[in-house]
């Protein structure tokens, strides 16, 4: 069966008929190239057909003469798009195509679905993705690529390359605490690979009225029967209460480019660690930032991604009223939040994606393609995490000890 639009002309069915013997990896190919309404990177010195984007130098580069050139995002400034026009552009089947609004990546892409985690990674070139550069599984489907998906607003262009990003990884593993001690040494790295993540950011505005008890803490005198050697007596002790009273408040927040990874294949308790994009240094959209790199197709819708940027809003919100409260405590909070001029950005931000193994297991790590931030998973060592706890209580005894002899 054919996947894509047979209706367009400029549809290219590129069918392979591969045999058992001369592909043993369990993957199944049927491509479909997307229409070309993008274009290719020509190099104007020797003629290559394809320049890259140069995480170094921040320009593309031929691979074959060295010809650079320099990127420079001509469009539009990045800017807020109101969430319900966009909500409602999106539930409709082909809406951005019919309304003219700008789709897909803007140039000539190819796109792998992984049967295993789920995720949808865009790439130019005529190479064919037999693995899935976010789980390693080989379980790979080449398709057509989604043409209705909402085009990024803009994007940080990759400044950290491929060479720098396996020193950030080493020096991370050697920092990691309670760890083997052979890990820097026996982890081996796998491929990494660079790629454009999507995710939503989004504004909006809060205003909260809240209620709560506010507790106040004081300190009263009290007398109170004890035995002492063997005799009841009346003693004074010193008793801490808390006196209660009626409190309420306002308070009003604007919340600037909530991030909300749109990836399926990012294991996401990794993916929510990375906090140090500077979304503040986002670029137009240009596909010549995606020229020689991958970027992947966005799996989480907006509404889905705006309902888990509320929820983390109103979160912070109750937070936020909670501090409010006068007092040492309170208890009883009621928080009545009002959310207004909500808006979305869709845009791409640079990851660097790899696995290593230590042992016979793998770990998955991510480096951030902008700042050089890691987070990723680790072996524990057990051995030195039971030898810190026993010195902990060796330290807590002997300083009881100590305090008891004086």
């Amino acid at each position: 069966m054919v996947r894509g639009d047979m209706a367009s002309k400029d549809t290219v069915d590129r069918r392979r008929a591969l045999s058992p013997t001369a592909c043993p990896r369990p993957f199944i190919l049927d491509v479909v190239r997307e229409p070309a309404t993008g274009r290719d990177f020509p190099c104007p010195t020797c003629g290559a057909p394809a320049m890259t984007f140069d995480a170094t130098s921040g320009g593309l580069v031929c691979p074959y003469c060295g010809h650079r050139e320099a990127v420079d995002a001509a469009g539009p400034a990045p800017s807020e798009r109101a969430l319900e026009a966009g909500a409602a552009l999106s539930r409709r089947d082909g809406a951005s195509v019919a309304s003219g609004d700008a789709h897909g990546f803007g140039v000539d892409v190819r796109t792998t679905e992984c049967q295993t985690c789920g995720a949808r990674v865009s790439f130019a070139g005529v190479d064919i993705a037999t693995r899935c550069d976010f789980c390693g599984s080989t379980q790979v489907l080449e398709q057509a690529s989604n043409r209705h998906l909402i085009r990024p607003e803009s994007l940080v262009p990759f400044a950290v390359d491929a060479a720098a990003a396996g020193q950030l990884f080493r020096r991370w593993l050697a920092g990691l605490w309670f760890r083997p001690g052979d890990l820097k040494k026996r982890a081996t790295l796998g491929e990494i690979a660079g790629v454009y993540v999507p995710y939503w950011t989004f504004d909006a505005a809060a205003e909260s009225r809240w209620q709560a008890e506010a507790g106040h803490r004081y300190v009263t005198t009290e007398v109170v029967r004890r035995v002492v050697q063997g005799k009841e007596q009346l003693v004074e002790q010193q008793v801490q209460k808390i006196r209660w009273e009626p409190a309420a408040g306002h308070r009003a927040d604007r919340y600037d480019d909530v991030l909300v990874v749109a990836s399926r294949g990012l294991p996401k308790r990794i993916a929510d660690g990375l906090r140090t994009f500077d979304t503040q240094r986002l670029q137009p959209y240009d596909p010549r930032f995606l020229a020689g790199w991958r970027a992947e197709e966005y799996a989480v819708g907006l509404e889905d991604g705006w309902r888990e940027a509320e929820g983390r809003v109103r979160r912070e919100q109750e937070a936020r009223c909670a501090r409010d409260v006068p007092g040492d405590t309170h208890r009883g909070l009621r928080v009545e939040t009002r959310l207004g001029g909500r808006t979305y950005k869709h845009v791409l931000l640079p990851l660097w994606i790899a696995t290593y193994r230590y042992g016979e297991k793998p770990y998955r790590f991510l480096v951030n393609g902008q700042t050089g931030e890691v987070k990723g998973e680790a072996p524990w060592s057990w051995p030195k995490i039971l030898l810190a706890l026993v010195a902990v209580v060796a330290l807590a005894l002997a300083l009881m000890t100590t305090a008891g002899g004086r």
